[in-house]
């Protein structure tokens, strides 16, 4: 039998949902376009601070503080990771 084994790109995007979800508190069918800091009532300062860290636990690295105040939505978040911390996304 031939076992489907899911993408590096597809379970780090798992991954980042998950960190997501868990830092902000969001539903499983968010809309992560347009998923924006301030648009979502847990994503103010403090949400924006624990999401930093479950990002960095989930993909053990360490964001730079320009980028942690440059994250400002899901999509800039997947390109941050892809660009320049060398995550498969």
């Amino acid at each position: 039998a031939v076992r489907r084994i899911a993408s590096s790109a597809a379970m780090s995007e798992t991954r980042l949902q998950q960190a997501f979800q868990t830092a902000l508190d969001l539903p499983p069918d968010t809309d992560w376009q347009s998923l924006a800091y301030a648009q979502h009532e847990h994503w103010d300062s403090l949400g924006h601070m624990a999401l930093v860290a479950e990002i960095e636990e989930a993909f053990d690295i360490m964001m730079d503080t320009d980028d942690v105040i440059a994250m400002s939505s899901y999509p800039v978040a997947v390109e941050m990771l892809r660009t320049r911390y060398d995550v498969d996304l």
